[in-house]
């Protein structure tokens, strides 16, 4: 259900004449793996590298999801929301260091729990443990949902016959 968000910004974007990211390539993606693995001593999730392969990041309404870092890709798209980059200024905070971030929001931080292996939500910027969910997949989407406007949301809801819960933290 994530392209279809995707191509919900992309039309919206494109009333205001503005574009959302292009794919990764293939070399790109696995030069950001092996710079992710030497820097970090993980590897990212292959959800995520599909995710790179679609689109690389995405920064609407408020919600910003990782991209390839520019120096890897060369390109000016994710100047300050690159996956190194932004992983490094997390991981300055030592409690941190145990998550692998994706993306944020205003409020959110989305990320991996490498101990606990679960996709999660942390509030910003207290590291309250929010909504955890089964894959990056379901994390992306979730993320998407909420970045999208009220009259969007409705075309999504009513195919899901069923309301995605907003934003909530324990």
């Amino acid at each position: 259900m994530w392209k279809e968000k995707i191509e919900e910004m992309v039309n919206i974007y494109a009333k205001y004449k503005k574009k959302l990211n292009s794919s990764c390539s293939e070399n790109h993606i696995s030069e950001f793996q092996e710079e992710v693995y030497e820097d970090f001593g993980y590897k990212v999730p292959e959800e995520y590298t599909l995710f790179l392969s679609y689109i690389n990041g995405v920064r609407f309404n408020g919600l910003v999801i990782y991209g390839v870092d520019d120096y890897i890709t060369e390109c000016n798209n994710n100047e300050d929301t690159g996956f190194i980059e932004s992983n490094e200024l997390w991981y300055e905070n030592a409690w941190q260091k145990e998550y692998m971030f994706f993306g944020h929001s205003s409020i959110t931080w989305y990320c991996y729990d490498m101990q606990k292996k679960t996709y999660l939500e942390l509030d910003k910027p207290s590291g309250a443990r929010g909504i955890e969910y089964s894959s990056f997949e379901e994390l992306l989407d979730k993320a998407l949902f909420n970045a999208l406007p009220s009259d969007s949301k409705k075309k999504f809801t009513n195919i899901m016959g069923s309301k995605m819960q907003i934003n909530h933290f324990n």
